[in-house]
């Protein structure tokens, strides 16, 4: 099979590195550089690299093919991309969902529901700091708007008791 200028390129690319890690003198790097240009068929390259690691491991091949015919590994089919492993996500914190809802609620009239909010934020936070569990950022909403409806009512019922 005919070789094209990126095979070329990559036979060099495995010359380069052979020779970067000391396994071809300065001479048998340029002779086989120069032959790698020269090479017109996979089965040539594959003559320059065949006593060459092609990476950090030689696989093994399955098939038993003539070494006259066999082309490098760098010329193979590309190895199957593995994705990692999905990591479990941590649950959100049951407090602090109640926490923003409370919060949201404490605006309403008789906003006796900040006062939950704020306790039940500071409650969520200090668990999900122990546990690791979601949910940080409601708690902190919670807590900040809790505290807030608790100062908005004061304020009024402040204003109502002077009129």
């Amino acid at each position: 099979m005919r070789a094209a200028h990126t095979d070329r390129d990559r036979t060099v690319d495995v010359l380069k590195a052979a020779y970067a890690e000391g396994r071809l003198t300065p001479d048998e790097y340029g002779q086989r550089v120069e032959a790698a240009y020269r090479a017109l068929t996979y089965g040539e390259l594959a003559g320059l690299v065949r006593d060459l690691p092609s990476g950090p491991m030689v696989q093994p091949t399955v098939q038993q093919v003539p070494p006259s015919f066999m082309p490098p590994q760098t010329f193979g089919p590309p190895v199957a991309f593995m994705p990692p492993p999905p990591r479990a996500v941590p649950p959100t914190n049951s407090m602090a969902v109640a926490s923003l809802v409370l919060s949201l609620l404490g605006f309403m009239p008789f906003g006796i529901a900040s006062v939950p909010a704020a306790i039940l934020g500071h409650i969520a936070k200090t668990q999900i700091r122990s546990s690791g569990e979601q949910g940080d950022g409601m708690a902190t909403t919670g807590v900040v708007l809790g505290w807030l409806g608790i100062a908005f009512w004061l304020m009024i019922l402040v204003i109502a008791a002077g009129t």
